[in-house]
């Protein structure tokens, strides 16, 4: 509905408070009315009786009037003398009054001209207002009754092309129209303007569409005070609220999506960030390999086959109705099991959209509605994304697929970051647990189970390592060590740490004398560079090097604690390089941490180390681990050390299996939430039987070595190790003969029946034997290596007193 309005003649707009005087035939002034008065201030008594000349400013220009007047031109402007000598322009309009064959006399209605224009510019403002199409403009009555609109009124389906004399409840919903009403009446009762409240309106035909406007309205009425009704402006604002909720999902999209470096959970997290946003249902569909790390690699006919990786929102088909494989290109319906499905790549490396109804009448979830984009980063297409909705809401426009596009792209990325975070991860483990010796042992000092879980994808594998070394004389290293930083750095520089202390335990070093070692070994190794500056940039990804860079760490120290256990003497050496004290659970139940004092960290360099030593209880179960054990997630160190010994506190827990015992102390800790690695290492200690044990003290003198073969002998048989006699006697003979010779007394030989038959002699020389080889024409030289031939394996160990000298035998049998 439009009312026509006049159209504008160019007559200046006179009103009831303009002037007005009546003029004879011969242009004298005869009437003179009150405003005129008070427009020209001069009073009718001044001015009726004189010609209406006087009244110019500039009395010449009243023949152009005249003549003007003359030629039927019955408006125009001049300029007055006020009664106070003020000029004043005016704008005037003349009527003739009727007489006998003539114009009897004048009328002359006249305006400030100032006030002319004003009025002139208000008719042109409203007449513009009500023909423009950009803001809907209504003009209501007192009873909320529609007098008149512009044509652009809520041009929507289901809104009257005449609107006047309804209400807006007569063709919108109920409940938008009473929500718009309530606004309005209080505009009217209290005057004051509403101003842009944004508000949904639907039609009562068509229900589900639904524009969002923002209505201003203000309230009419009289110079008097009397009400008329209200002017209200509708502008609508569906598609910039649209806008704002497209920007703010891909402002939550790219925050919410690629806070984990797991691709599953990534994709779960782009799913859930598209729902409801875009859709009521979201699929995530990824390459096979996606998800273990490898690159997506089409089959010969160019197609990859997608596997349903997240679904989030609801479905509009009952679960497990699939219907079938879904076509290539089109959606899928969500299953209780994953799907797969194969679907074409192009040459060029990159998928096509699909927008609207799904190809072949297949549907996402049963929603009609569907787009479907491709996850494309880096030149390869990780798989793709598809949203779906009911027909209800309408199809998806262009800007609904270049937002699903942008929020895809990003994801993309976010997806391949956590596909190569997840190859470098499981080559870590696959590395890490390659260096690590195997988590069972035994060994004649102590059984041994070792539990190691890495760290989780957030913060990638760590340089954690446990080792149990065999010694000599039965006796056995126990190891645990962490390297600072995670990544192939730290698993790399973890694995040369391992090898070190291997090397110098064959030495048969002291604890502290071993880590002193280590420290000097870690303090001129090469810090390791950051991950990514030895590989060349990628140029189709500028945040490649970025990536690397956050989630990459140096190794430049580790923690190391190295024990020793002797199960002759059923003692227990111990030293730290700033690694958590071991804790020992005896048999009788009690539990204590070994009174360790930690040294530094290795590769600080310059401070000493000191061994400690306990006697530990036959069957006493040591327990050694990184800190991965008993940091929490508050950081709190004694409240998981605490837990660590109420474990091992449990009733029975020292006897029973230690695989069981392990796995039981590290349960809670799943190995996708640490944020570190988690190793524990468990020996329960063993004892040589002092029937097991012969010792003797020899004189330096050589006809003693005669006896020593004795009572070896009478040893052995004692053992019923007969076969091993004439070895034995061999043995001892060069060994002793060569410490009497050499080092001269006393000589201590001990024979140990411990899973092998062990030799050993001890001198208080401290130079070390060296086996050589002998020329045809010496007498000597040929003891050393005779031992070596005779037995497994031969060594030295230095000691306090001076040095021992060590072989083995295995038992018949």
């Amino acid at each position: 509905m439009s009312d026509a309005l006049p159209q504008d003649d160019g007559l200046p707009p006179f009103t009831e408070d303009c002037a007005a005087a009546l003029l004879d035939g011969r242009g004298r002034i005869e009437g003179w009315t009150p405003e005129a008065r008070t427009l020209l201030s001069r009073s009718a008594a001044d001015v009726v009786g004189h010609s209406a000349r006087a009244l110019l400013a500039d009395p010449s220009a009243w023949p152009p009037l005249v003549a003007a007047y003359a030629r039927g031109v019955r408006h125009g402007d001049a300029v007055l003398r006020t009664g106070r000598g003020a000029e004043l322009p005016v704008v005037f309009q003349a009527f003739d009054l009727a007489g006998n064959g003539g114009p009897a006399g004048y009328l002359v209605l006249a305006t400030p001209a100032a006030r002319a224009v004003r009025r002139h510019q208000d008719r042109a403002f409203i007449r513009e207002l009500f023909h423009q199409d950009r803001v809907g403009l209504a003009v209501f009555d007192p009873g909320l009754r529609l007098l008149r609109t512009n044509t652009h009124l809520l041009p929507y389906t289901g809104v009257p092309h005449d609107l006047r004399g309804r209400r807006l409840g007569d063709f919108l919903w109920p409940g938008d129209a009473d929500a718009i009403e309530g606004g309005l009446r209080e505009v009217l009762r209290t005057g004051k303007p509403l101003l842009g409240v944004e508000q949904v309106l639907r039609t009562l035909d068509d229900p589900l569409g639904g524009v969002t406007l923002s209505v201003s309205a203000f309230r009419l009425q009289s110079p008097e005070g009397q009400v008329l009704g209200l002017t209200a402006l509708f502008t609508d604002m569906t598609e910039l609220r649209r806008s704002a909720e497209r920007l703010a999902l891909l402002h939550h999209a790219t925050a919410s999506v690629g806070r984990s470096l797991s691709v599953t959970d990534t994709g779960r997290e782009l799913a859930a960030a598209l729902v409801p946003g875009l859709g009521d249902l979201a699929v995530v569909e990824l390459a096979d390999g996606v998800v273990h790390g490898e690159e997506p690699v089409p089959d010969r006919e160019g197609r990859l086959l997608l596997r349903r990786t997240a679904v989030a929102g609801r479905s509009a088909e009952p679960a497990g109705d699939g219907g079938g494989r879904p076509e290539a290109g089109g959606g899928a319906a969500p299953q209780p099991a994953p799907e797969t499905v194969l679907v074409a790549v192009p040459s060029g490396g990159d998928a096509p959209d699909a927008v609207g109804p799904a190809p072949g009448g297949r549907a996402v979830g049963g929603h009609p509605m569907t787009m479907t984009v491709p996850l494309h980063a880096r030149g390869m297409v990780l798989g793709r994304v598809s949203v779906g909705r009911d027909a209800d809401l309408g199809p998806y426009q262009a800007p609904d697929r270049d937002l699903l596009r942008e929020i895809a792209g990003r994801a993309a990325l976010a997806l391949d970051n956590a596909r190569r975070f997840t190859r470098e991860h499981r080559a870590a483990v696959g590395l890490q647990r390659s260096m690590l010796p195997p988590t069972q042992s035994e060994t004649p000092g102590a059984s041994t189970s070792a539990v190691y879980l890495p760290a989780g994808t957030a913060s990638g594998v760590g340089g954690d390592w446990f080792d149990v070394i065999p010694l000599s004389s039965a006796r056995v290293a126990l190891v645990v060590g962490d390297v600072v930083g995670h990544g192939l750095a730290a698993t790399a520089t973890m694995g040369r740490l391992r090898m070190a202390v291997r090397t110098l335990a064959d030495l048969d070093l002291e604890p502290d004398e071993l880590l002193a070692h280590l420290d000097d070994l870690v303090s001129q190794l090469p810090a390791e560079p950051e991950e990514g500056e030895e590989h060349e940039s990628d140029p189709d990804d500028p945040d490649a090097d970025g990536w690397r860079d956050r989630h990459a760490s140096p190794t430049t120290g580790a923690t190391c604690a190295y024990a020793i256990y002797d199960p002759v003497s059923r003692r227990c050496s111990v030293a730290s390089a700033g690694h958590p004290p071991p804790v020992v659970a005896d048999p009788g139940g009690g539990v204590a941490y070994l009174p360790v004092d930690p040294g530094p960290p290795l590769g600080v360099g310059g401070l000493p180390f000191e061994t400690t030593e306990v006697d530990l209880a036959p069957g006493s179960v040591l327990a050694l681990y990184t800190d991965g054990l008993i940091e929490g997630r508050d950081g709190d160190l004694d409240a998981g050390m605490a837990e660590l010994a109420a474990r091992l506190a449990r009733p029975g827990a020292s006897a029973g299996p230690l695989r069981e015992l392990g796995r039981e102390i590290v349960t809670g800790r799943p190995a996708a939430g640490l944020a570190d690695d988690v190793t524990l290492l468990l020996a329960r200690t063993r004892t040589v039987p002092p029937e097991d044990v012969a010792c003797w003290q020899v004189e330096a003198d050589p006809a003693a070595v005669g006896r020593v073969r004795e009572a070896a002998t009478a040893r052995l048989r004692a053992w019923d190790l007969d076969e091993l006699a004439f070895t034995t006697e061999l043995v001892l003979s060069e060994l002793v003969t060569n410490a009497i010779r050499y080092a001269g007394g006393p000589v201590e030989v001990r024979l140990i029946r411990a899973g092998r038959l062990i030799c050993e002699v001890s001198d208080p020389s401290a130079t070390h034997p060296r086996m050589r080889r002998a020329r045809l024409t010496d007498e000597g030289g040929r003891g050393l290596y005779l031992v070596a031939q005779l037995t497994t394996r031969w060594g030295s160990r230095y000691s306090r007193r001076g040095k021992t000298i060590w072989a083995e035998q295995e038992l018949p049998g």
